[in-house]
């Protein structure tokens, strides 16, 4: 198995939470977040309980899937939250892939295939609930593997604006203690 990088810094928004999604840390972190969401307030016991077991699940499949790190958006838009997701994945030697729909992109961290596109996940309702989705692979220096970053927003209908927010996150992408490209 190949190490997780650790020498990799992304700057986030503020209102974005990092949800441990190791076993070892997975639940502390997620009743940390849910704490937060609910403000110490434990008036709805059973939302807080459906939040919680909904978050532990999906940092299990985020763990499941290869994930190293799960950011959710908790940033706020007047009395709206702005719902985004960005899942960090290493992807083993060979496991990067050329999609036709990708382009190449220069960040500060390295040359990048940056795809954009749109899913329809299933709710438990039967209905299509779709998401702008933008992922971007980057090498990791001195090794055979890339780094992917899967950013993920139900906000289609300014689809264009989230892009352009987690364009920015990716384009912060930095490998510490190595030298940078220029911009």
């Amino acid at each position: 198995m190949t190490a997780t990088p650790v020498d990799y810094e992304l700057l986030l928004p503020d209102g974005w939470f990092r949800i441990g999604i190791d076993p070892a840390s997975r639940e502390r972190s997620v009743d940390a977040l849910v704490d937060r969401r609910f403000g110490g307030r434990d008036n709805a016991p059973h939302l807080k309980r459906r939040l919680r077991d909904d978050l532990l699940a999906q940092a299990a499949t985020a763990y499941d899937l290869g994930g190293i790190e799960l950011y959710l958006s908790m940033q706020q838009a007047g009395a709206l939250t702005v719902p985004a997701s960005l899942l960090v994945t290493l992807l083993p030697p060979g496991g990067a892939s050329g999609a036709a729909d990708a382009s190449v992109v220069e960040l500060a961290a390295g040359t990048a295939l940056r795809r954009r596109g749109c899913t329809g996940a299933e709710s438990k309702g039967g209905e299509a609930l779709p998401s702008v989705t933008l992922d971007y692979q980057v090498p990791v220096p001195g090794t055979e593997t890339h780094l992917l970053l899967t950013f993920s927003s139900p906000l289609v209908q300014i689809a264009d604006a989230m892009v352009a927010l987690f364009d920015a996150v990716a384009g912060s992408l930095r490998w510490k203690g190595r030298k940078q490209r220029r911009e």
